[in-house]
């Protein structure tokens, strides 16, 4: 149970921020601005859901939940120690991957395949659900990048890559199943 009873503590202002094993780290270190990103996205899931029906409300609160999990993995780098630790760590599972997976492939089995690029817009729901997308990402290119540097759950780089696929196939869902996307049109305005 996490229990918050004072907001600041005064020990980032010079710089350096707290990880799940206590260590200390700068605050633009990539692990940091890794799990920041996957924050950010939730922040971003946070409005889309303002715009969505009961459904797709519920999946992006399933999701919401995710990214925290996600968080919570990132924020713990010492995946080595995580059978001697205290408390067992939480760590990403392929099986939030694969549910990824199967919700995206019920929604896309409604679409149409694509004949063109899609531009992010539409529906409030759909553009909401882009900038879903573009975040997440942010957040995958840099939990690889972190993955170059130090050791990184392997289920949470693959959970980014489908969650930005399924953003993108929920997008077409909010337009109409597809029939509202807007399409790019190659050299349109030259």
């Amino acid at each position: 149970m996490v229990v918050l009873n004072k907001i600041y503590t005064r020990t980032g202002d010079a710089g350096e921020t707290a990880l799940g094993n206590g260590a200390r780290v700068a605050k633009h270190s990539v692990r940091v601005t890794a799990y920041g990103t996957v924050d950010e996205a939730n922040a971003t899931v946070g409005l889309a859901r303002l715009h969505a029906t009961d459904e797709t409300d519920a999946a992006l609160a399933r999701i919401q939940n995710d990214l925290f999990d996600l968080g919570a993995d990132l924020c713990r780098p010492d995946m080595e120690q995580d059978a001697k630790a205290e408390y067992p760590p939480l760590r990403m599972a392929d099986s939030q991957v694969a549910r990824l997976e199967a919700e995206i492939d019920a929604m896309n089995g409604h679409l149409q395949p694509l004949r063109s690029f899609v531009l992010p817009g539409g529906s409030p729901l759909a553009a909401h659900l882009h900038l879903c997308r573009t975040v997440s990402r942010r957040a995958e290119r840099l939990c690889v990048e972190l993955a170059t540097l130090e050791h990184v759950n392997a289920a949470a780089v693959k959970y980014l890559n489908r969650l930005s696929d399924w953003f993108f196939v929920a997008s077409r869902m909010a337009n109409e199943n597809g029939k509202a996307d807007v399409l790019w049109i190659p050299g349109a305005n030259r």
